[in-house]
């Protein structure tokens, strides 16, 4: 096995073109030093961009937020603009593991797992957020939901990386937000997760909406019939009990040992209701 650390998202990319055999890439090691410990995956070449300066930075500007792939959870937690714009996308990247975990995992590493439970990606999905991709042939965006194609499994193609995470500027009046369920409070993953991401007219008047699932299929789910309902509302009661019913039934959950079928669409639809009502006051305050 090979250990490389470039100092260019260039010589990343040409590392990862040129590979033999099975490469693979190293943002904060969190899920990849495991699975690799559990004999799950054995590369033949790491390629460690934690050295790359332009991955390693939160830059803000006109247009929004760009999250370098290096960039540790704990800093985006630290990232007092970033916090006040997305707080649900924030949120979710401070769940990931322990407070030591914190300070080396990525949430770009987070979606490039590709694990139906992870905990930053119902939130990016819900908040519209964008893939940077650069590869042998130049650079592409795409929506961040369209990473993950199945379990373990991305659209990257061979020689691709994601080089940031790109969140649009916040509009008045909006608010995001997200939360889990899990046996455990802390280094646990989540058994069902919501995320929802919406904006207020003047009057209270939900304007636009994305409502986001995770650990309930294959890829996280973005339900539109849930943000259709919240569209044109101001949360009352039988709005909530629509949104989680419509929820609950875009689940294909799995039975497991951590939960039934049954009780994670159950779970779906409660998150649902909370995480709207949080994202609704926090667009309120704004």
């Amino acid at each position: 096995m090979r250990y490389i650390r470039p100092s260019s998202i260039e010589d990343a990319v040409g590392l990862l073109a040129e590979a033999s055999g099975k490469a693979a890439v190293l943002a904060g090691g969190s899920d990849l030093l495991v699975r690799m410990k559990g004999g799950f995956i054995e590369p033949e070449l790491i390629i460690d961009i934690k050295a790359i300066d332009a991955l390693r930075h939160i830059t803000e500007s006109e247009v929004g937020f760009v999250i370098g792939a290096a960039v540790p959870c704990a800093v985006l937690g630290e990232n007092a603009a970033l916090r006040r714009a997305w707080p649900g996308v924030v949120e979710s990247a401070n769940l990931i593991g322990s407070k030591q975990v914190q300070g080396r995992c990525t949430i770009v590493g987070n979606l490039c797992n590709a694990s139906p439970a992870a905990d930053s990606v119902p939130a990016l999905v819900a908040a519209g957020a964008k893939a940077l991709i650069r590869g042998p042939v130049g650079s592409r965006t795409i929506a961040v939901e369209l990473v993950p194609v199945g379990p373990g499994k991305t659209s990257l193609a061979p020689g691709e990386i994601i080089e940031a995470i790109l969140l649009d500027k916040r509009q008045p009046r909006s608010g995001d937000a997200y939360q889990r369920f899990t046996p455990r409070t802390e280094m646990d993953i989540a058994v069902v997760s919501a995320a929802v991401n919406l904006t207020l007219d003047d009057q209270g008047v939900v304007q636009s909406a994305r409502v986001a699932l995770g650990a309930v299929a294959p890829t996280v789910l973005l339900v539109e019939e849930a943000a259709e309902i919240l569209t044109g509302s101001r949360l009352d009661d039988e709005t909530l009990d629509r949104l989680a019913a419509a929820c609950s039934g875009a689940c294909r959950p799995i039975d497991d040992k951590r939960g039934t079928v049954e009780f994670r669409r159950k779970v779906a639809g409660v998150l649902a209701k909370r995480v709207a009502l949080a994202a609704y006051q926090r667009a309120g305050q704004k």
